[in-house]
C-alpha cells in the first residue's frame, strides 16, 4: 500500500501545490482546507478562527495559564481545535493513503503508528517571494514580503514546537526533503510519487 503523505512546508515553498499535484498524480485524496471544514464540523469553531488557529501559534495566544497548584483545567480554544484538528487527520489516514499537508502530521501519524512518508518543502527566500507574490497579486507591495515569510514561518514554527516538542523544519524529522526552488516543483512531485510507489507494500 502506498503509504500515506504528510507535506511539511516553510511558507512561499509551494507545498500546497506539490502535494496537490502528488495527491492528482497518486490518484489518492488530498487535504489542507478540507481539514480546516471538517475541524469546524468537529469543534464548532468557525473556519475563520481555525484557518488563523489551525496551524500557527504565540506566547500571546495561550488563552489560560493554568500552574500546576490549580484544581480546575481550562482548555484553551486553540488546545481544541488542535484535538479537533488531530481527529480529521487521524480519520482521513485510516481511511487510506492520502497526501496531508501541514498541521503537525507528521507528527500525528507517526505517534500514531500509521505507515507514512513524511516530507519537507524548502526553498530560498528568493524563490518564496516569487511564489508568495505570485499566489497572492492583491497582496500590498509597500509591505516587506521577506518578512511577512519570516512571520508566518516563525508561527508554525513555534505551533509545531509547542504540540510536538520537536524542532520544526529540521531534517531528522522527515524521510525527504526537498528545495523547490532548485528542483522545480514538477521535479519535487516526480520525486516523492516515485519513492512512495516503491514503498508500495
Amino acid at each position: 500500500m502506498i503509504p500515506v503523505i504528510t507535506i511539511s512546508r516553510e511558507f512561499g515553498s509551494g507545498g500546497h501545490t506539490i502535494g496537490e499535484q502528488v495527491a492528482k498524480s497518486l490518484s489518492i485524496p488530498f487535504y489542507d482546507g478540507e481539514i480546516v471544514n471538517q475541524t469546524a464540523v468537529e469543534s464548532g469553531y468557525c473556519k475563520e478562527l481555525i484557518e488563523e488557529q489551525g496551524e500557527t501559534t504565540s506566547s500571546a495566544s495561550k488563552w489560560f495559564d493554568i500552574s500546576a497548584a490549580s484544581t480546575m483545567y481550562f482548555q484553551s480554544p486553540q488546545d481544541e481545535i488542535f484535538l479537533a484538528q488531530r481527529k480529521v487527520i487521524l480519520d482521513a489516514a485510516n481511511k487510506g493513503p492520502c497526501v496531508i499537508v501541514g498541521r503537525c502530521s507528521d507528527y500525528i501519524l507517526k505517534k500514531a503508528g500509521i505507515y507514512c512518508l513524511n516530507v519537507l518543502i524548502h526553498a530560498d527566500i528568493k524563490h518564496r517571494e516569487e511564489r508568495v507574490l505570485k499566489r497572492y497579486p492583491d497582496v500590498n507591495r509597500d509591505i516587506d514580503i521577506a518578512k511577512r515569510i519570516e512571520r508566518k514561518d516563525k508561527r508554525r514554527r513555534t505551533f509545531y514546537r509547542y504540540y510536538t516538542d520537536r524542532h520544526w523544519g529540521k531534517y531528522e524529522n522527515y524521510d525527504l526533503a526537498l528545495d523547490s526552488g532548485t528542483l522545480g516543483e514538477d521535479t519535487c512531485v516526480h520525486i516523492i510519487c516515485e519513492l512512495a510507489e516503491k514503498m508500495n507494500r
